[in-house]
């Protein structure tokens, strides 16, 4: 395989609990993570030597600090082979938004490079490199939607999928997660979220039992995305909720229509998605 054209598909996730600080510094969370048809699009091409070329400004100023080069570097130190591949990003997830893009990228360019020359590492064997990487790199290993608990890397695939239309609304607001991290809430999560499947169309249950402990902090800090969620639920959505550690914010609607009539509500230098 000379070239290959991945997609690097998107995460929201339905609620989010950081039960407490772990000794080595990171937090256990609980969460679900649910895939999304948001997508950066990667193109690898055996070439002469590495390079990474992207359309991101913010990410052209640090190459170095993307998770794309830190992925080919982990994989370098591993093996040992040289893996001369060019590697095209056009980003279409917003960075810092709390949509999982660079581990996404990060999960694909393990994945790609790991056929492209034949490495032999199976599924739980590159999960565990992403962990070096980010803790939810393992959960675009294999994006099924999955209940995550540990880092985020201990996976439980669930039988879940929502028949609702989802508009996705991030106010170009970057969120730095280790700050989200330092200043949220941690507290033993309050919902099962592995048993969120059995009120899959009960958003009042929703409503009163999957939390983001990130939001009060976020919200509070940056009020425009605390007006998002305000926003959406004015206009009906049926449960709305920041994702990540923000900033971006979705609300699940009866149908498209609903969804695209309320995305007209919002400055139209948002970045907005509807899945």
């Amino acid at each position: 395989m000379k070239k290959a054209t991945i997609k690097s598909i998107a995460k929201i996730n339905l609620g989010l609990f950081v039960t407490g600080k772990r000794n080595d510094g990171f937090h256990n969370i609980e969460t679900i993570f649910y895939p999304v048809e948001i997508a950066d699009e990667l193109v690898f091409t055996k070439s002469e030597k590495f390079e990474l070329i992207t359309d991101s400004d913010l990410l052209n100023k640090e190459p170095q600090h993307n998770l794309i080069y830190k992925a080919f570097n982990l994989l370098s130190e591993k093996t040992g082979i040289n893996m001369p591949v060019k590697i095209e990003l056009s980003k279409n997830i917003p960075a810092g938004a709390g949509l999982g893009g660079g581990s996404s990228n990060a999960a694909s360019t393990l994945l790609t490079l790991n056929d492209m020359y034949n490495l032999g590492f199976s599924f739980k064997e590159l999960s565990q490199f992403g962990l070096q990487l980010g803790s939810d790199v393992p959960f675009f290993i294999r994006p099924f939607s999955s209940y995550a608990e540990g880092r985020g890397e201990i996976l439980t695939e669930l039988d879940f999928e929502l028949d609702k239309s989802i508009l996705i609304v991030n106010p170009l607001i970057h969120v730095n997660t280790g700050w989200a991290y330092s200043v949220c809430n941690k507290t033993p999560a309050s919902t099962k979220l592995r048993e969120l499947g059995k009120y899959l169309n009960d958003f009042d249950f929703w409503k009163q039992n999957v939390k983001n402990d990130f939001e009060e902090a976020v919200f509070r800090e940056f009020p425009d995305v605390a007006e998002v969620k305000q926003t959406l639920y004015n206009n009906g959505a049926l449960f709305s909720l920041m994702s990540g550690s923000g900033s971006t914010v979705y609300g699940i609607f009866e149908n498209e229509e609903k969804a695209r009539e309320t995305a007209l509500h919002f400055p139209q230098n948002y970045k907005i998605f509807i899945v």
